[in-house]
């Protein structure tokens, strides 16, 4: 950074933001100004205020650092910590995904199923694949009746996931296991819902990611080998064995491996497949099954 006059917040910002984007940063100004707030400990939306306001040698100090690894590909929430989701702030560390928006659209429908469910009745919620507990969470914290059993391989997830359930004050209702998948339910457990937004992305697709994610991301999450359907294919039985006649298994997925995920579906016992929902952008992005009722 050339200090050929003073450095205010708004010479900062402006700076950075094209720095950044000579980087090839997506969203340049977004990234200096959630950098700038976290070097500076404020919201956002206050370095608005503080445009003139000159800034000191160690804030100088910490945004240098935080700006040079975010042009070295370090994604913004690993920098800063945390991610919002669902309105909510979640811990991200690279052991676990960033959440994403297209997430939410699961959150929602679970939220809606979960609520036509006999009021005063026990609710119970699997959330295969937890990572930082976004989903576990949102599901605990809209649906007071609900006991969530939160499931990882990754004991570093787990525990990411229960702090984020502690500061959302949801701990009480969630359960955490390290486990591949339901393996490490009872053969006897029952759920009325099963969430997940397992690794759903082809070997080949994985290379064509941009570069922040295929670095810094956890592969494990991601990669869903070469149909992008490895880990659904040993998830779907599973889920159907576990669910309650009449439970619903939502899973996020992937545009490209939908008609795939829909046959998966419709070749597993016990499974009825519906509709896959649509993301904001209507691609398919959430995939719904539903465990038919057993014979009378």
């Amino acid at each position: 950074m050339p200090a050929d006059e003073p450095w205010t917040i708004g010479r900062l910002l402006t700076w950075t933001t094209d720095f950044l984007r000579e980087k090839g940063a997506d969203s340049p100004r977004l990234d200096a100004e959630v950098l700038l707030a976290h070097a500076r400990d404020c919201q956002r939306i206050d370095l608005y205020t503080v445009f003139p306001e000159q800034a000191s040698e160690s804030l100088l100090h910490s945004f240098r650092e935080l700006v040079r690894r975010r042009a070295a590909g370090m994604p913004v929430a690993y920098l800063v910590g945390y991610r919002e989701f669902f309105s909510l702030a979640f811990r991200v560390t690279p052991e676990v995904l960033i959440p994403r928006p297209e997430s939410e659209q699961l959150v929602v429908q679970a939220l809606d199923l979960g609520k036509q469910m006999p009021v005063g009745a026990p609710l119970r919620i699997a959330d295969v694949g937890t990572g930082s507990g976004v989903l576990a969470v949102c599901c605990a914290k809209h649906l007071p009746q609900a006991a969530v059993t939160a499931l990882d391989i990754s004991p570093t997830a787990l525990e990411i996931a229960r702090q984020n359930a502690a500061a959302h004050q949801v701990a009480q209702q969630v359960e955490f296991l390290q486990s591949d998948l339901l393996a490490a339910c009872s053969p006897a457990s029952e759920f009325d819902l099963i969430v997940s937004n397992p690794p759903y992305v082809t070997s080949a697709e994985l290379e064509q990611l941009d570069a922040d994610v295929r670095q810094f991301e956890p592969r494990l999450a991601l990669d869903g080998g070469e149909q992008g359907t490895a880990v659904i294919e040993r998830l779907l039985p599973q889920a159907a064995a576990r669910l309650r006649p009449g439970g619903w298994l939502l899973m996020e997925i992937g545009p490209s491996i939908a008609a795939r995920t829909q046959q998966l579906v419709s070749q597993t016992k016990e499974l009825q497949s519906l509709s896959t929902l649509a993301d904001i952008s209507g691609l398919p992005r959430v995939l719904q099954a539903q465990r038919q009722e057993r014979p009378s």
